[in-house]
């Protein structure tokens, strides 16, 4: 009921926004680069992809940041199994089910009502998937780090909510951004969150191919691995807290 519910309002989120920029893009065509087909495939995209991408959060750091609450954290850091792989595992399989309950009917509606840009070429779209998966990994190492910090703090839901606000706007799901301006659009462009969105999309637009995609690709796996290893730094700390605390 829940994936039923968030399938209908991605859907209805999709069809406003869409409408939007058909307006938008009416009075300023080609901004950011793209015509109106592109920019509305990327409302479609947005739409499909967020939720596999946990762009608005909401995903494993809530119930990591319980269990870090609780102390039940204790438990999980003397078990045979390292922490951060088996979260990652899990955001994993969030995100697969994700992609193929919330993914397909809202861009599969947006091909009904509008004309989209969507690509033809099988390698095109085995590129698409390749940056999600390296958009995904990213979200996790964002959300991994927000959920650490509540061993230092009395709750760690006023980080996450942050980190969900700094998604919404960084990601590119209210706008694309490439349409930023400025030292705004420079910088938004630099920060991780735009790897969960705005890179994959403009891989299936057609905008990164070459050595382009290439970068995009090193853009992508380069936060993921400092962000990684971020969380493990942060990890290794709070386990140290945990034993001396324990002891």
């Amino acid at each position: 009921m829940a994936t039923a519910a968030g399938v209908f309002t991605n859907t209805v989120f999709g069809v406003i926004l869409a409408y939007t920029y058909v307006a938008l893009w009416d009075e300023r065509p080609g901004l950011g680069g793209y015509d109106q087909a592109q920019a509305l495939t990327y409302v479609w995209l947005c739409q499909g992809l967020h939720a596999a991408v946990a762009a608005m959060g909401r995903g494993m750091e809530m119930e990591l940041i319980g269990r870090i609450r609780t102390g039940d954290i204790a438990v999980d850091l003397y078990r045979p199994a390292d922490l951060q792989t088996w979260w990652l595992a899990s955001d994993v399989g969030r995100a697969a089910f994700h992609l193929l309950g919330r993914g397909f009917v809202p861009m599969a509606f947006g091909a009904l009502l509008f004309e989209l840009a969507v690509p033809s070429d099988p390698l095109t779209w085995l590129a698409f998937l390749v940056s999600v998966a390296l958009g995904v990994v990213v979200s996790f190492a964002i959300r991994y780090l927000v959920a650490l910090s509540a061993f230092w703090l009395m709750d760690g839901a006023g980080a996450a909510q942050m980190a969900a606000l700094a998604g919404i706007f960084f990601s590119g799901l209210l706008l694309p951004l490439n349409i930023f301006p400025g030292v705004l659009g420079e910088i938004a462009r630099a920060l991780p969150w735009s790897a969960l969105l705005q890179k994959p999309a403009d891989v299936f637009l057609g905008e990164r191919t070459g050595l382009a995609l290439l970068e995009t690709y090193a853009f992508q796996g380069a936060w993921a691995v400092a962000l990684l290893a971020a969380g493990r730094l942060v990890q290794s700390a709070a386990t140290k807290r945990v034993v001396v605390q324990g002891g």
